[in-house]
């Protein structure tokens, strides 16, 4: 059941997004806005069947944690 609503959700969201994009041939818009929602879309999919999933915070944190450093020791 959750799987169906899921599809709708994102059928919905795509169905009302996409079609004014491309309308106005707003290619990189549309571009990104399909990658975001491939994105969500796997994620909330694997939430929903329970599958292990990357917690999105640790890649954050391993993104801007020497930066993190850096502007301490700067600072400090």
């Amino acid at each position: 059941m959750d799987i169906i609503l899921l599809i709708i959700v994102f059928g919905l969201i795509i169905a009302a997004q996409a079609p004014p994009l491309i309308k106005k041939k707003m290619w990189r818009e549309l571009a990104a806005f399909s990658v975001l929602m491939l994105i969500g879309m796997f994620y909330s999919f694997g939430l929903a069947l329970n599958l292990p999933l990357p917690n999105p915070a640790k890649a954050v944190e391993a993104v801007f944690a020497p930066l993190t450093r850096l502007i301490q020791k700067a600072f400090i």
